[in-house]
């Protein structure tokens, strides 16, 4: 078959074309790889069958979304190459403490769950014959950590690393979060990141390891709910968590907040 001037000039480029190609190939093989760690990573899903926390604005349980999340997450933090030790997926569990016990020996926690907003700011409306209610106003993440955890300046450490990740990915931290219903602050440990102190939250406040509470958004805003059902945007949620996991426990880090004294 006769050979047209360009397979020619093709033919006489290919050594190139191989080297450039070789060159490539090192290239990938030098460049960082995603972050990994060894270790156990405690998983808890928020709430349960029997108390099943916020309704969202169309009327689903927050332990669906919890469990939900946590199902994609799991998967996620293996490949990166941490043990994950489940706690509460079948709902069944029986207190705050069991949850705590159930982690006991875990290098971190990490309890999952969604928000919802102070009474005041929601809005009755009617979805498919139900009356519920909503607040379109708050949304966003959260990641809480406590005073009471004897390892503060980890769980501060995991934390901002999340939070990081988070961000990074283009989830905006929340900023509703500056007191409690009963008007206690809860300030912020790094604002950048969306790492706030909640003392007062007894499953990250108990259990000797780092703990973090993790809201991944708020169920009664309409447009957030949706989202938060979304599965592509569930998984680079639990992208992000597991990379900052990773890189936390894969190394040392220095707290990126502040540590102020804990507030009653």
């Amino acid at each position: 078959m006769a050979i047209t001037q360009s397979q020619s000039e093709g033919r006489q480029r290919r050594p190139w074309s191989m080297a450039a190609i070789l060159a490539c190939l090192l290239l990938t093989a030098l460049a960082p790889l995603p972050a990994r760690a060894a270790g156990t990573v405690a998983v808890d899903v928020g709430h349960g069958l029997w108390d099943s926390g916020a309704i969202s604005a169309r009327g689903a349980t927050e332990f669906d979304f919890n469990l939900n999340l946590a199902r994609v997450l799991r998967p996620v933090l293996e490949a990166r190459g941490l043990t994950v030790r489940p706690v509460n997926f079948d709902g069944e569990i029986e207190s705050l403490q069991a949850r705590v016990d159930a982690a006991a020996g875990s290098d971190f926690l990490l309890s999952i769950h969604h928000d919802s907003v102070a009474s005041f700011k929601l809005t009755a409306w009617n979805w498919m014959g139900e009356d519920l209610d909503f607040a379109d106003e708050d949304r966003g993440f959260a990641l809480f950590i406590s005073h009471r955890n004897p390892r503060l300046e980890e769980s501060l450490a995991c934390a901002s690393a999340m939070g990081r990740a988070l961000r990074a990915r283009g989830f905006v931290p929340a900023t509703h979060h500056g007191t409690t219903a009963a008007g206690t602050p809860r300030p912020w440990a790094d604002e950048e990141n969306g790492v706030r102190f909640y003392d007062t939250l007894f499953v990250i406040s108990h259990g000797a390891m780092p703990s973090v509470l993790f809201e991944a958004g708020v169920l009664k805003h309409r447009d957030e709910e949706l989202a938060l059902r979304d599965r592509s945007r569930q998984q680079a949620m639990a992208q992000g968590l597991a990379e900052g996991l990773a890189v936390c426990l894969g190394e040392p880090l220095k707290a990126e907040g502040q540590l102020p004294g804990p507030r009653n």
